[in-house]
């Protein structure tokens, strides 16, 4: 895997090499011995060849193998849970809308983790003010420990196909969550604003959307 890395580092300088003959005399050809070389030619291109959010996608690709979950993690103490017993009411939905997140894990009157809750399927419902999250929950939840590495992470994000997971410590205890979207964004920085095409089962829909 390293090598593979360091590969791809050498393609990126071959792709960037043209942009900086302005700014160093080096062969088109040329390729970093080593990742601390590749750095330091990172760190001398001006910012208008590499964006700052381009760069920070780069370090992220490099240190992906080397960083755990816990470096990701919204830690519990900033974490919006909400309680099975909590009725929806319009102050309730507000809370959560606000919050920024679209999933949260919902828990009884022992603290214990009893499903998750979709901000999402919730738009499409008709729902009471006396109406409790224990109606609506999702009651699959997954876990992941706090010491995954990121491509563990990955690979049980693919395995569940779940948008969140709660991480536990060794003990078996919440200590945060970590959804799909966070482990994007860590990789590939800011995501574009959500999509609300719903049509993509509909091929004649997609073929005439404009875009």
């Amino acid at each position: 895997m390293k090598q593979f890395f360091y590969k791809l580092l050498c393609h990126f300088v071959r792709w960037l090499d043209p942009k900086l003959n302005r700014f160093r005399a080096k062969k088109p050809d040329y390729a970093p011995r080593s990742i601390e070389e590749f750095i330091k030619i990172m760190r001398r291109t001006p910012l208008s060849i590499i964006t700052k959010e381009q760069r920070n996608i780069i370090a992220a690709v490099m240190s992906y193998r080397d960083r755990q979950v816990k470096d990701l993690m919204l830690p519990k103490n900033q974490t919006t849970f909400v309680r099975d017993t909590d009725y929806l009411g319009p102050l309730m939905l507000d809370k959560l809308y606000q919050s920024g997140s679209e999933h949260f894990p919902v828990v009884d009157r022992q603290d214990h983790i009893v499903g998750l809750l979709h901000t999402a399927s919730l738009n499409s419902l008709e729902i009471r003010k006396t109406d409790r999250a224990s109606k609506y929950l999702d009651p699959e939840v997954f876990y992941l420990r706090s010491d995954y590495s990121l491509p563990q992470a990955l690979a049980a994000f693919l395995r569940t196909k779940s948008l969140l997971f709660v991480v536990v410590d060794k003990e078996g205890h919440p200590v945060g969550i970590l959804t799909y979207k966070m482990f994007l964004e860590y990789l590939f920085g800011e995501l574009p604003p959500t999509d609300d095409f719903g049509q993509d089962a509909d091929s004649q829909a997609v073929a005439i959307r404009q875009i």
